[in-house]
């Protein structure tokens, strides 16, 4: 008798094990699913974002907020009654007007030549970076711009980056890669 209630007890602690088995297995199946699905929208959204930027570069134009600046004609005056004062500004005429990003709102950084806008750069943004520029890759870059106009090493520092650029009319589109898959930032500016 108790070695019957000894087999009885095993086997319900193996139908039990199973179960808990099965079930951990089947709320690892979801969450996977809930993750891809995830990640395919944040893809999505970095793909918007990047196109985004395609047709305001021919224009010599950023998307959103500053879209009505333009490099070589908009002044640091238009700039600052934009979006006003940088919390970083320049230390010589040769340097930028940073601008953090904040919630809902990328960074910037702006260089003038004889105080019209000579370069911006878009940092993107800090919270949900993955679905803007923390989410374009190259691999992305390539499949929906085709080959780029140029692309070269760049060092910064300790820091080697790859700058890709796109000629879109008289301006040019950089995209500055830390790796394959870190965009650090994209630069418009003259041709």
């Amino acid at each position: 008798m108790n070695k019957l209630r000894k087999a009885a007890a095993a086997v319900t602690l193996s139908g039990f094990v199973l179960a808990f088995g099965l079930a951990a297995r089947a709320d690892a199946g979801g969450a996977a699913i809930k993750v891809r699905q995830a990640n395919a929208q944040d893809a999505a959204m970095a793909s918007k974002t990047l196109n985004s930027f395609y047709k305001p570069a021919l224009n010599g134009r950023f998307p959103g907020s500053v879209n009505k600046l333009k490099i070589g004609v908009s002044t640091r005056q238009n700039v600052l009654g934009l979006i006003g004062k940088p919390d970083k500004t320049r230390t010589n005429a040769d340097g930028f007007d940073s601008y953090s990003a904040e919630m809902g709102h990328p960074g910037y950084a702006i260089a003038y030549k004889l105080n019209k806008i000579r370069e911006m750069r878009y940092f993107g943004t800090n919270v949900e970076r993955q679905t803007n520029i923390g989410g374009i890759t190259k691999r992305m870059l390539f499949k929906q711009w085709g080959a780029p106009s140029r692309s070269n090493i760049i060092r910064n520092g300790s820091l080697v980056q790859q700058k890709i650029t796109y000629n879109r009319g008289k301006y040019k589109l950089a995209f500055i890669f830390n790796s394959s898959t870190q965009l650090d930032h994209i630069n418009l500016l003259k041709r």
